[in-house]
C-alpha cells in the first residue's frame, strides 16, 4: 500500500512540474532586434576653408566601405570598433574642376592616396574618437556625437598638420592661388577641416 501511495505522489509531482514548465515563457536572445550600420545611407560631409576671411568650401564623400560589419543590441555597440574606409575618388563638391584638383593635387600629393581609413571607438559620454589613417599616418581624431531615432551624428575638427599634409596643402594652394586669394591679396588654404558624418542604422 505504501508503494502505491509513493507512486501516486511521484506521478502528481511530475505532472505539476511539467505543467509549470509549460507556462514559463523563455526569451530567446536570438530573436532580439539588432542594430547594423547602413553604409549606403551614411552621409560623410566636410568643410574646408580658403582666403584669410576663412570662406567655407563644402563637400562630401559619396561612398563608405565597412570592413567588419557588426550587429549589436545598441547603436553605440554597433559602431564601437567598426572599421571603415572611404574611397578618395568618391569626393565631390558640385564643382568638377575643384573635385579634380582636390583629387590630383591634394590627395595626389600624399602617400596611399586611394583610401582614408579609420576605426571608431565609441563610449557612453557623447565624446569618442576615431583612429584615422591618411597619408600613411594614423592619428586619433576626437569626435562628439548625438543620437536621434536610428541615426548617430558625429562631428569633429581635423587638423591636417597632424597627418603631415602641409605639402599637400601647398600643392593645392598653388594650383588654386587665384581662387584662394581674398580682398587683401593673400592666398591661403586653411589646415583645419570640419567633419560631419550622419550614420543611419537598421534595427531588425
Amino acid at each position: 500500500m505504501k508503494k502505491i501511495y509513493l507512486l501516486v505522489l511521484l506521478f502528481i509531482t511530475v505532472t505539476v512540474v511539467i505543467s509549470c514548465k509549460k507556462n514559463v515563457k523563455v526569451e530567446n536572445p536570438l530573436n532580439a532586434k539588432m542594430y547594423t550600420v547602413l553604409a549606403d545611407s551614411t552621409i560623410i560631409s566636410w568643410t574646408a576653408y580658403k582666403t584669410t576671411a576663412k570662406v567655407p568650401v563644402k563637400g562630401q564623400f559619396s561612398e563608405l566601405i565597412i570592413e567588419n560589419a557588426k550587429k549589436d543590441s545598441t547603436m553605440l555597440g554597433a559602431l564601437n570598433g567598426l572599421k571603415f574606409k572611404i574611397p578618395v575618388n568618391s569626393l565631390f563638391t558640385n564643382d568638377t574642376l575643384r573635385d579634380g584638383k582636390l583629387k590630383k593635387f591634394f590627395f595626389g600629393s600624399m602617400q596611399n592616396t586611394n583610401f582614408i581609413k579609420g576605426v571608431l571607438h565609441m563610449n557612453n559620454e557623447n565624446t569618442s574618437m576615431v583612429e584615422l589613417t591618411m597619408n600613411g599616418i594614423t592619428r586619433e581624431l576626437p569626435i562628439a556625437y548625438i543620437v536621434t531615432d536610428q541615426k548617430v551624428t558625429i562631428v569633429g575638427n581635423m587638423e591636417l598638420d597632424n597627418w603631415q599634409a602641409k605639402a599637400a596643402l601647398e600643392a593645392l594652394n598653388l594650383v588654386c592661388k587665384d581662387l584662394h586669394t581674398g580682398d587683401d591679396g593673400i592666398s591661403k588654404t586653411w589646415s583645419d577641416v570640419k567633419i560631419e558624418v550622419i550614420i543611419v542604422l537598421n534595427n531588425e
